[in-house]
């Protein structure tokens, strides 16, 4: 398959104003003509002063002509860029879309192998950053390449040595930037791939801050920023070093065009074969030659940046998403979920081999095992998070990937150890299991989870905002909003994955009693390693290396399951440790 151009995806991100781009390369190109005209008049003033021309009348009117095809080009210079910068906006915004459009769509292992400070940074400031390029390149880069080939056709018009003669210094100054390019070769791959291990060390030392200090790893921790830190700033210092020189050659010789011109045009002069008027019309022609071509090159860095943030971008948009369908071709029989000989690789690895269970509509069906078992990677599969490799997972009688994951997920409120709310009202938070949920409904079902009282209790009530990550509530209410927002989904099927992991014991019996009342009338699975959370639940599955060990009642497990039996009495001791220290 051939991989699309950066041209290709420029204009898909542009929609309906890809023919801004146009108007600002037609507007471009036209203010070259309405600049090159001055250059003209002026030449035109010169030989005329040579030819003993006295009428001030006729200088001042083309003075005045000079100013008008002056405002005429900064005035199509201006529209030319405002034009560049509107589609340039939707073509950020058109990135910005589709990568967070494609983040849903793939599968969770593909977003969680790359660091979360990766997709911030590529997201946010390497899109970003290419505003300036996009919205500038187009309007400049075409009127820089055209005016110096407009005017170098007019000054062989009047003499081709001449014209010729203006590229002694270019050569020159080209063989400077062939030396410069020589020298630069990695440079600006190797600084992106420094600047990113620099963003991700500041993310992960930022989100780790807690930790880093309460286990006195500050010093070790910081050093570890402080070298991705050096290591950045040595790799550009080191490419700027091996290439000041060259470019100062670079930028001395190749808009140098008056280093042939003026010695060739002179002698040309002396032996008659070009008039003065003609050489000095070439040597003001000359003076507006190179400059606009060392402007358009100057571009050059940027356009190489803007193809290696397009290449992360669109490395991001073309891997393979969870293929579902558009519409619900076969409607499923009740809420029954049945996984048949499930397989998943995670990171080249076969985690899960052959899993088989049936998981029965309005029973409450726990998955237990060791810690690294399967078990989370089981009910993210279940929630379609992941795609198996081989094998199959129903949802009544109906293969998960032949329903449309709007749908599915639909039918599915996954509460999780470590749910995430967003930094705004606890209002919104909630709303988000039902975006079309009246405030209303919002708050009966802060009221059914339990939540009612301590939102009341907050600084402003429903519209208290929340924090980023919901940092500013403790952790039992922030999973209790999670379960309210579950409830408020009112889903047929519930996954507590660890719902109450990390809660205390007082939060534990609220968010106990929350969950009770959410999953009233629906299939749940639970997830759990407290296994007196689960020990009435209708069917006990045991996973250990991924494969399930043995199924049955906590009753029939305790007497056939030795793996449960230990579990389940580590899990009593434990139990009886935190009553003794509790009383002590």
């Amino acid at each position: 398959m051939k991989k699309r151009g950066l041209l290709s995806w420029i204009l898909e991100f542009a929609g309906r104003k890809r023919a801004y781009f146009g108007g600002s390369v037609i507007l471009a190109i036209i203010g070259v003509a309405a600049s090159f005209v001055p250059y003209l008049i002026i030449a035109r003033i010169v030989t005329q002063l040579l030819g003993g021309n006295r009428e001030w009348d006729y200088y001042l009117k083309q003075v005045l002509l000079m100013g008008l095809f002056w405002v005429i080009r900064m005035t199509l210079h201006s529209v030319s860029t405002a034009l560049s910068h509107i589609a340039t906006f939707t073509v950020l915004g058109g990135i910005r879309r589709q990568l967070c459009e494609k983040l849903s769509k793939i599968p969770l292992g593909s977003v969680l192998d790359d660091n979360s400070g990766s997709y911030k940074n590529i997201i946010v400031e390497r899109v970003d950053s290419m505003e300036t390029t996009l919205a500038h390149v187009v309007p400049e880069f075409t009127a820089n390449l055209l005016l110096p080939v407009v005017m170098f056709i007019y000054i062989l018009s009047i003499d081709w040595r001449l014209g010729l003669a203006n590229f002694i210094g270019a050569i020159i100054g080209l063989i400077f930037m062939a030396a410069m390019m020589y020298k630069s070769r990695g440079g600006f791959e190797l600084s992106v791939q420094k600047t990113k291990k620099l963003n991700d060390t500041a993310v992960e030392y930022i989100n780790g801050i807690e930790v880093i200090k309460a286990f006195g790893k500050t010093g070790s921790s910081y050093e570890k920023f402080v070298t991705a830190a050096r290591e950045g700033a040595d790799v550009f210092i080191d490419w700027m070093r091996r290439c000041i020189w060259p470019q100062a050659g670079t930028m001395s010789f190749l808009p140098a065009t008056f280093l042939g011109v003026l010695p060739v045009g002179l002698i040309l002069v002396k032996n008659g074969s070009l008039s003065p008027e003609g050489f000095i019309t070439c040597i003001i022609l000359s003076a507006g030659l190179i400059s606009p071509l060392v402007v358009a090159f100057s571009y050059t860095d940027d356009l190489m940046k803007m193809g290696t943030i397009f290449g992360e971008v669109t490395e991001i948009l073309e891997r393979k998403d969870m293929v579902r369908p558009v519409v619900v071709k076969a409607r499923p029989k009740g809420s029954d979920i049945e996984l048949e000989d499930v397989r998943f690789t995670y990171k080249d690895k076969e985690v899960l081999h052959g899993i088989n269970m049936k998981i029965r509509q309005g029973e409450v069906t726990a998955i237990v095992g060791p810690s690294g078992s399967g078990k989370s990677t089981i009910a993210r599969l279940i929630d379609s998070l992941w795609d198996v490799d081989s094998g199959s997972i129903t949802y009544g009688d109906v293969d998960i990937r032949n329903l449309p994951l709007d749908y599915y997920t639909g039918q599915i409120a996954y509460v999780a150890q470590e749910n995430y709310l967003f930094d705004m009202s606890v209002m919104e938070n909630i709303r988000l299991g039902k975006a079309s949920a009246t405030d209303e409904e919002v708050i009966n079902a802060a009221k059914a989870t339990g939540c009612h009282e301590f939102i009341l209790g907050l600084e402003n009530g429903y519209d208290t905002i929340v924090g980023g990550a919901g940092g500013h509530l403790s952790g039992g209410e922030r999973q209790r909003i999670c379960i309210a927002r579950a409830m408020l989904k009112d889903a047929p099927v519930v996954i507590l994955d660890e719902a109450t992991a990390y809660t205390d014991p007082e939060n534990e019996a609220l968010v106990q009693s929350s969950v009770a009342k959410l999953v009233k009338g629906r299939t749940l699975i639970v997830i759990a390693h407290r296994l007196s959370t689960i020990a009435d639940a209708d069917r006990i599955f045991v996973i250990n290396g991924g494969k399930v060990e043995a199924q049955g009642t906590q009753k029939e497990l305790l007497a056939s399951c030795e793996l449960y039996r230990k579990m389940w009495e580590a899990h009593r001791m434990a139990k009886d440790s935190d009553k003794e220290a509790a009383y002590a």
